[in-house]
């Protein structure tokens, strides 16, 4: 019943704000101007939407009403799309009433304290298939209503209110309710809906002065600041010193001069020139991708990994192929493709203007893809002219978020029904066919191919493994990180998934992997390091702190932050401190996030620095006082100092607050046992393990505390349930062969030690329990 130490926690708090960034569902963009937060003059080299089009009067008139076009604006009676004329919508057992008052569009709907009252809507959010509204207050942020407007036509189901979570009961004291910190607009949605975002977040006063020199996705959220580019084309000043790359601050050239020629004999194309940046995938991925932010200052034509921390393919967010799952946009899924491994670019298929597609339909599949060859039944299978017929429906499925805006997956996949059957992942063929299951389509595949379908992207296996918790995993996931023939993204997810594994066999692959060529291995690699003796975590460490891409830096950074002082050879203990330094200030760079301080927090314990710590974590609660993580590591800070009734109190405390958390029940019972407490503490793992019957740990906890308290049966029960529901959880069946053991229950010893040892076949303790 050991707690997880800080360098532990200190990887949990990292995740957690990859978990937490881009909540708020994000609708479709809309445009205007505002003259109460967009700056009179544009600042940092911006020079704003009109004098951009005086020379590209072309690329703007294609521009107006794209969708980046039509970013955010005003809510005026042009703009505005929903039905205010005194509608009512019921959610929750709360009815919101929409009406107008004096030219303003109102909500009458319940604020954070649960009570009604009328707030005026400032923006609009949104065009096609919803439109969102945004509410101000005096703190400078801004909330994006929980309720949206479905702008879809009326016989398409459209032209109606709905709630965007429907179904989840979410009232006030919820943390998805429209007023909540994961409905901020400021922090949630901002820097990917305007352009010349500035967050401007006072800590001190807990306010925004949120500021703009375009309110939508206009020119220079793509191109740039333009003053030094204005500069060169009017030839003002030293403007002959920019001739190289006319003052423009990103080269988004990748495509000047490319062809893609076909070749007769495959049907496929291949680039003219190989591609050898990504200046262009990196700059549309800082909004199209599921990321955390690392750092305030985003720069165009630095790589995307210096500002923010894409998502992995784990749990929750992808299928365990790979497929997208929760709404994760659109880089995680392209980053898997063939056609990214290719060379192809994100403008290669859409116009970066218009937004709209290069060619209609199959057209744009076509431009590289032979239609003698692709577009017949002979590969497509289904009749001409029907919806099997369409490229995307096998090679890009949607699933649908928000309610009603279906995306499609960008890993551009072959379409895997025997997956399906044993990774329970989707697959292209029942999402039309859906009176049919997964053996059939499995079966016609199979039958039409000669064989099972095959294809580029073959890491399921391993990605399962490692979520079942299979014997296998370790074998499965070093193979997988080792593979320079999968896409990256796979292989960080692999070394994530290996870092609770790590044994003499799979070390090597981290080690191997912190001088990738990719930075996102490179850094799931250096976050490995955390389960590496002091020693070999120092060496490997100091050298990732040199690495140019920051979000490396920033977790080797954390890596060495617990080693002491006095380990650091003297000659690199100001490299670290500076490393350690740049990690405090990414840190407050999202100061607006409790996450950050939690970070924070972590950071100071592992220092020794108590009252910095318990100041962070406190910042943390007050910015969300439903923050959990906060609580716990509160706690544990107050226990470690020898104050284990005040981590007693600070988790009752807690409790009061967030009354349904299986981890705040699980500490408290934890200092509780301590404090030999033991019938109160036992109560509370039983209801941690029944609120959270997904997490193994909960259950293992309990039935080893009620084995302790003399309760064996009970115990045994507790852990064989739990064995159902996590067959290979190895501390679950390691109690239930010492129980079985211990109880003279020959046969379940033998047929649980049967299962243990699939998984630990070299472990000395295991083997000496055989022995027995």
């Amino acid at each position: 019943m050991k707690t997880q130490s800080v360098s532990q926690r200190i990887h949990i708090a990292t995740t957690w704000l990859v978990a937490a960034c881009m909540l708020l569902p994000i609708s479709t963009l809309a445009d205007a101007s505002s003259a109460e937060h967009g700056a009179d003059v544009p600042a940092n080299g911006h020079v704003g939407r009109a004098t951009c089009t005086k020379c590209h009067a072309q690329e703007a008139r294609a521009w107006e009403g794209s969708h980046h076009d039509l970013a955010m604006q005003d809510a005026t009676d042009q703009t505005v799309l929903g039905n205010f004329d005194n509608a009512a919508f019921e959610y929750a057992g709360v009815t919101s009433r929409f009406f107008r008052r004096n030219g303003k569009f109102f909500v009458h709907t319940d604020g954070a304290d649960g009570k009604l009252r009328d707030f005026e809507v400032k923006y609009t959010f949104g065009v096609i298939p919803l439109q969102q509204y945004l509410i101000e207050f005096p703190d400078g942020r801004l909330q994006a209503l929980g309720i949206a407007w479905d702008t879809r036509p009326r016989e398409a189901g459209g032209q109606r209110w709905f709630h965007l979570y429907p179904g989840q009961g979410v009232d006030h004291k919820h943390e998805l309710h429209w007023t909540g910190l994961q409905q901020n607009w400021n922090f949630m949605c901002a820097e990917c809906h305007s352009t010349n975002l500035q967050r401007s977040y006072d800590l001190a006063g807990n306010t925004f002065a949120t500021s703009w020199s375009d309110i939508d996705v206009s020119c220079e959220a793509c191109h740039g600041p333009g003053s030094e580019h204005v500069r060169w084309a009017e030839k003002q000043g030293d403007w002959q010193r920019l001739d190289a790359n006319k003052g423009l601050t990103i080269d988004l050239t990748e495509r000047d001069g490319v062809r893609w020629i076909v070749e007769s004999a495959s049907g496929n194309a291949q680039r003219s020139t190989a591609r050898t940046t990504a200046h262009e995938i990196e700059m549309c991925a800082r909004c199209h991708a599921r990321r955390a932010p690392l750092w305030g200052d985003y720069r165009h034509g630095r790589p995307l990994m210096d500002t923010h921390l894409p998502q992995l393919l784990t749990h929750g967010m992808y299928f365990t192929d790979g497929q997208i799952q929760e709404e994760v946009y659109v880089y995680g899924s392209f980053l898997q493709s063939k056609m990214h491994r290719e060379g192809v670019t994100c403008s290669d298929c859409h116009d970066p203007h218009t937004l709209k597609l290069r060619a209609p339909d199959e057209g744009v599949c076509m431009q590289c893809h032979a239609a003698t060859k692709y577009a017949t039944p002979a590969h497509h299978h289904h009749k001409r002219g029907s919806a099997g017929a369409r490229c995307v429906e096998c090679h890009m499925p949607e699933r649908t978020y928000m309610v009603v805006d279906p995306r499609r997956d960008h890993s551009l996949r072959v379409p895997r029904p025997d997956w399906s059957l044993s990774y329970d992942t989707p697959n292209a063929c029942t999402n039309c066919h859906t009176d049919k299951n997964a053996q059939w389509a499995a079966e016609i595949v199979e039958k039409w191919l000669g064989g099972p379908a095959g294809g580029s992207i073959d890491y399921a296996p391993a990605l399962h493994a490692a979520r079942v918790g299979a014997p296998e995993a370790e074998r499965l996931l070093v193979a997988l990180a080792l593979d320079n023939q999968a896409p990256g993204v796979a292989r960080a997810t692999a070394i994530r998934a290996l870092q609770p594994l790590l044994s003499r066999r799979s070390i090597d692959a981290v080690v191997r992997n912190l001088g990738d060529p990719d930075p996102l291995v490179r850094t799931a690699a250096v976050s490995a390091l955390e389960r590496f003796p002091q020693q070999a975590r120092l060496e490997l460490g100091l050298a990732a702190i040199g690495d140019d891409i920051r979000a490396v830096r920033l977790e080797a950074a954390r890596q060495l932050a617990v080693v002491p002082p006095q380990a650091i050879p003297s000659d690199k203990r100001a490299s670290v401190q500076l490393a350690i330094e740049e990690y405090i200030a990414a840190q407050h760079s999202n100061a607006d996030r409790p996450e950050a301080h939690l970070n924070l927090g972590l950071l100071y314990a592992a220092q020794g620095d108590v009252i910095q710590s318990e100041r962070a974590y406190r910042t943390a609660l007050k910015l969300d006082p439903k923050f959990v993580p906060a609580y716990v590591n509160l706690a544990d800070l107050l226990r470690a100092q020898g104050n284990e009734a005040l981590a007693i109190e600070a988790l009752r405390e807690a409790m009061k607050t967030v009354t349904d958390s299986a981890e705040l029940h699980h500490a408290l019972a934890l200092a509780l046992i301590r404090q030999r407490q033991q019938n109160d503490a036992l109560a509370l793992l039983k209801r941690a393990a029944e609120l959270a019957p997904d997490v193994a740990r909960y259950s293992y906890v309990y039935g080893v505390a009620l084995n302790s308290a003399g309760r064996r049966d009970e115990a045994l029960t507790v852990l064989e349930q739990a064995q159902q529901s996590h067959p290979n959880d190895r501390d679950i069946l390691f109690a239930l062969v010492t129980m079985h053991r211990d109880a003279g229950h020959q046969e379940a010893t033998r047929r649980y030690a049967r299962e243990l040892s699939q998984h630990l076949p070299d472990d000395p303790a295991l083997r000496a329990l055989a022995g027995e």
